[in-house]
């Protein structure tokens, strides 16, 4: 028994120390690994994966205790093996997620979203995010799953359940049906993409812009810097704006309501001008009509183009205001007015 006991201890201590030596081995040869940028790993990738590293060499060191018979009492056995198990499995996982970030930091380094034509970037964005949510909840519940099932009282418990599966799938697919439709929503969007990163939307009357989607929801950044968090499933059911669907570039329209004695050729002179001196217009459109007539004013629309839903907005104010300027300067009399004809009354001499 002594002997035994002395055994145990210079295992402990030689297990200590060649734990110690493979986790620093590992770590430095994965930094020095990970320094060098034409390799895949990226360069904090030692830092993120020292804790599963570390649990995974503990938990394999304590199977081989294990397969060695070093311990003193039975019970030792099972407390030790089942955590041993279930250490090796959630470090296992836990390198598969790693793994799989790493992965997706890789391929999106091909891709640029802050460039001016990034659909494509997008796209690829929005499904690598939606996808790696994916992986991760099934990655997490077959880890969760598979360290339960270790325990023979939990395994008992589920073969005993799949007696009633029937009713239980029956009475959980009515309680969890808008769970599970938000989730497949999720999963629909992923892969149909009706709305990408940074789409431009109008949702609910609010004009903004993507910012996040998960498998449950999608949270819409309004102009005012407001956030609107809608469920995944309103952009499957409802009907909604998408400014970027196809491409970012859009036209903007500005309508002046003006007098009949406007020069209309003048005004398209002037909006030339305007457009010229601006880096806000993208050259392509360029338009001033007639749209309207009524009994007091006309309707005049400008039609302009620029390269984004943002550059748009901004392009419409700063024509809106210098066409007014330039009427309020050069034809004050073509401003909108009400005329008022009063006839001539007949004095007496001529009556």
């Amino acid at each position: 028994m002594e002997e035994l006991n002395q055994e145990f201890i210079q295992y402990i201590v030689a297990g200590i120390i060649l734990l110690i030596v493979c986790f620093v081995a590992s770590f430095y040869i994965l930094k020095r690994v990970g320094k060098d940028p034409n390799n895949i790993l990226p360069v904090n990738f030692a830092n993120r994966i020292r804790v599963p590293l570390l649990i995974f060499l503990g938990s394999l060191l304590l199977k081989i205790a294990i397969i060695g018979r070093l311990f003193s009492f039975e019970y030792t056995y099972t407390i030790v093996g089942r955590l041993s198990t279930i250490g090796i499995i959630l470090s296992v996982a836990w390198f598969l997620i790693i793994f799989l970030k790493v992965f997706k930091a890789q391929m999106l380094k091909k891709y640029d979203v802050d460039t001016e034509d990034n659909l494509k970037a997008r796209k690829v964005y929005t499904q690598f995010m939606i996808l790696e949510n994916i992986i991760i909840f099934i990655i997490v519940l077959l880890a969760v799953s598979i360290a339960l099932m270790t325990f023979e009282s939990i395994r008992s418990v589920g073969v005993s359940l799949l007696t009633s599966a029937g009713i239980a799938g029956i009475i959980i697919g009515l309680a969890a049906q808008k769970a599970i439709g938000t989730l497949l929503a999720g999963i629909q969007i992923a892969l149909t993409q009706p709305i990408r990163l940074e789409d431009v939307v109008i949702v609910e009357g609010e004009w903004g812009k993507i910012e996040e989607i998960t498998l449950t929801y999608v949270v819409v950044r309004i102009w005012d810097k407001r956030r609107l968090v809608v469920p995944s499933t309103y952009f499957i059911e409802n009907t909604f704006q998408n400014w970027t669907r196809q491409s970012a570039d859009i036209l903007g329209t500005v309508f002046i309501y003006t007098d009949y004695e406007i020069p209309f050729d003048k005004l398209r002179e002037e909006q030339t001008r305007l457009l010229e001196a601006t880096p806000l217009w993208d050259k392509q459109v360029n338009v001033v009509q007639v749209t309207d007539a009524t009994e007091k004013t006309v309707e005049i629309r400008l039609l302009v183009s620029a390269k984004d839903s943002s550059t748009a907005w901004d392009l419409r104010v700063y024509l809106r205001e210098n066409m007014l300027k330039f009427i309020q300067k050069n034809y004050p009399e073509s401003l909108p007015k009400t005329r008022i004809s009063i006839p001539a009354q007949k004095t007496l001499e001529d009556s």
